[in-house]
């Protein structure tokens, strides 16, 4: 119980400092989610891998690369990397897959082609269930496959449209999570959609 009261006192701190990347993976941690055991095993070679990333860096490469259009989409919508902080090494050792599907949200949203809205979100979410990382992600997109077109009637054939389209993806697409992206920014973003089998 003083554990879980601890891990909750951090979270707090981590969301009044507004440090995003810490409070993402403190939240998963505090709540425990499930990875499955073969994800686990394939995600073990990234223990600690979590370097910075530095938009204005990135926005100065050039147009058409990986690491340029990510900055783009990123201050396009107003959202900040989600790093996290060297205190937090025991928690990102600890639980890798909180920490890759953290980083790796918004760098999925520009591979899969889908925006920040409720129909992008379902998109990356249906990709991220169908490639099996976590059975918390498949009950999320059932959820969502719900909730969201109540939240946002308008989008509701795109919603849909988008949950076929990141399942698909997601089967043909091999294992992703453990891909070290932050070593591929300078690469053209076409050419390593290619290499990634998502075109």
């Amino acid at each position: 119980m003083l554990k879980q009261l601890q891990k909750i006192k951090a979270l707090v701190a981590a969301k009044k400092s507004g440090n995003l990347g810490d409070f993402a993976i403190l939240k998963s941690d505090l709540l425990g989610a499930k990875v499955a055991p073969e994800t686990a095993a394939k995600l073990q070679p990234l223990a600690g891998y979590h370097p910075p990333i530095d938009l204005e860096q990135l926005s100065q490469y050039p147009p058409g690369t990986f690491g340029r259009e990510y900055a783009n989409y990123m201050q396009a919508n107003h959202l900040q990397p989600l790093n996290v902080s060297p205190e937090l090494e025991d928690v990102a050792r600890r639980n890798v897959f909180a920490l890759r599907y953290v980083v790796t949200h918004d760098i999925f949203h520009i591979l899969l082609g889908f925006d920040t809205s409720y129909a992008g979100e379902i998109g990356v979410l249906a990709f991220a269930a169908e490639q099996n990382y976590s059975k918390s992600l498949k009950i999320s997109v059932k959820i969502a496959k719900w909730l969201y077109p109540l939240l946002a009637p308008q989008q509701t054939k795109l919603i849909f449209a988008n949950l076929k389209k990141g399942e698909k993806i997601g089967k043909r697409a091999g294992f992703m999570l453990n891909y070290r992206f932050e070593e591929h920014w300078q690469e053209p973003l076409e050419k390593l959609k290619n290499s990634l089998g998502l075109v």
